[in-house]
C-alpha cells in the first residue's frame, strides 16, 4: 500500500468504519446515482479509493447535505471524504467544465455566478421608496452586518428575497448595514467543490474586511453562508445568525407584527444547511405559525429527515452523472402537492431556485407557489 493512500485513510479516520451501510442507505442521491459512500469508505481502508478516481463522475453528485455523517454510528465523516476526493480531482485538473467556470468566477469576480463586484449592489435599486441601507464600505457603521450573499446579489429571483429582508429589517428597527461592493463570496460552496486553496483565500479576505469595519455580529438569509461562517471560520471573532433568528427575536419583542391574514395551506421545506447542519428547525416554523389564518401542514420527510433539494455542494453548477430517477426537488414538490399545500416555504436561496424550477418542470405552477420565508413574512407584516 502506497504511503499517500495510508495517509488519506488516516486523514478521514476510515479505519473506524465497520461497513454498516447507513451512509449509503441514507444518501438522498444514492437512488439515482452510482455514488456509493460505503464503498468509498472501504476502498479508502484498502488503499484503493484513489485508483482511477478521475473516472468516478458520481463523486460530483454528492450535495454535501451531511446526512451520511449524521447517520454514521461511529461518528465518522463520510461527507468530508467525498470533499477530500474532490480536492484530489481539483489538484489534478479533472473536474467538470461548469465547475471550473464557477471557480474561475469566484477567483476573478469573488462570485461563482460571475457577476462583477462593481454590480454587487444593483439589487438595491428596486427597493421600496424611502428605504435606505447603510453601507460599511462608505464609512457607515451599524450593530449588524447583513451579509447578502452571492446568490441574492446576482440572481434576479433571489434579489427579491434580499429586498424583502431589508423591508422587514426596516419595519423591525434593526440597525444593520451591508458591505456593498466589498462583499465577496463566503466560500462555502467553493470548499465543497474541493477547492481548499481558493476557499482559504476567500475566508481570509472576508476576515480582513470584517476586522477592518469592526464587525461583531452578522446575519444572512443564506444557510450556506451561515454554515461556513459558524463552522469553518475562526470561532469567537463575531456572532453569526440566520435571518429567521433575527426576525423571530424582533417578533417576540413586538417590533414587527403579522397582522394580515393569509388563508392558505402552507408547508415548509427544511434546507439541509440550516436544519441538519446547524440545528435551526424551529425559528422558521414559529414565524410561519404566527401568521393569522394560516393552515400549516408538516411534510412527512421533515426536520432531520428532510429530503435534500439537490442544490448544495456545487450542484448548482454541475449536472448529475446519471439521468436515472427524478430530481430530488421534483419529489419534494410532489410531497407538498400531495399534502394539499398551496405555498411551499423554505429559507434558503438555492432551495428556492431548485424547488421553483421543479414546480415548472413538474407542471404544478397553478397548484403550489414557492416562497422564501422572508418573502412570506413581508406579505403579512403590519
Amino acid at each position: 500500500m502506497e504511503p499517500n493512500k495510508i495517509t488519506f485513510a488516516q486523514q478521514y479516520d476510515l479505519y473506524g468504519c465497520y461497513q454498516c451501510g447507513k451512509c449509503t442507505g441514507g444518501c438522498p442521491v444514492a437512488m439515482k446515482s452510482r455514488l456509493n459512500i460505503r464503498r468509498l469508505m472501504i476502498e479508502g481502508v484498502l488503499g484503493r479509493v484513489l485508483d482511477r478516481v478521475g473516472e468516478r463522475e458520481e463523486i460530483w453528485d454528492c450535495t454535501t447535505c451531511k446526512t451520511c455523517t449524521l447517520r454514521c454510528p461511529r461518528g465518522l465523516k463520510p461527507m468530508d471524504l467525498v470533499i477530500g476526493l474532490r480536492g484530489v480531482l481539483v489538484e489534478e485538473g479533472r473536474i467538470p467544465k461548469t465547475l471550473i467556470e464557477a471557480m474561475e468566477n469566484a477567483y476573478k469576480h469573488r462570485n461563482p455566478w460571475g457577476k462583477s463586484k462593481s454590480k454587487r449592489t444593483e439589487w438595491l435599486r428596486e427597493l421600496p421608496e424611502g428605504l435606505r441601507v447603510k453601507d460599511f464600505s462608505r464609512g457607515e457603521r451599524a450593530e449588524y452586518l447583513y451579509f447578502v450573499g452571492c446568490t441574492a446579489s446576482s440572481d434576479p429571483r433571489i434579489q427579491e428575497v434580499a429586498r424583502s429582508m431589508v423591508f422587514l429589517l426596516d419595519r423591525a428597527g434593526v440597525d444593520f448595514g451591508i458591505l456593498g461592493i466589498e462583499e465577496q463570496c463566503c466560500g462555502n460552496e467553493i470548499r465543497r467543490m474541493g477547492e481548499a486553496g481558493l476557499f482559504e483565500e476567500l475566508r481570509d479576505g472576508n476576515l480582513e474586511v470584517f476586522e477592518a469595519y469592526g464587525v461583531k455580529r452578522l446575519f444572512t438569509t443564506c444557510p450556506h453562508g451561515l454554515n461556513t461562517f459558524r463552522n469553518e471560520y475562526p470561532q469567537g471573532r463575531f456572532e453569526v445568525f440566520h435571518s429567521s433568528e433575527i426576525l423571530l427575536r424582533a417578533f417576540r419583542e413586538g417590533k414587527i407584527r403579522f397582522d394580515r391574514e393569509l388563508r392558505k395551506v402552507v408547508t415548509y421545506h427544511d434546507p439541509c444547511f440550516l436544519g441538519k447542519q446547524n440545528g435551526l428547525f424551529d425559528p422558521p416554523r414559529e414565524l410561519i405559525a404566527s401568521i393569522p389564518g394560516i393552515q400549516f401542514r408538516e411534510m412527512d420527510r421533515s426536520r432531520e429527515r428532510s429530503l435534500c433539494c439537490e442544490g448544495g455542494g456545487g450542484k448548482m453548477w454541475v449536472e448529475s452523472s446519471s439521468d436515472v430517477g427524478q430530481r430530488l426537488a421534483e419529489l419534494r414538490v410532489q410531497d407538498a402537492v400531495a399534502l394539499g399545500a398551496e405555498v411551499l416555504v423554505t429559507a434558503c436561496p438555492l432551495c428556492v431556485l431548485t424547488l421553483e424550477d421543479a414546480v415548472k418542470t413538474s407542471g404544478y405552477e397553478d397548484r403550489v407557489r414557492v416562497m422564501d420565508l422572508v418573502e412570506l413574512l413581508a406579505e403579512v407584516v403590519g
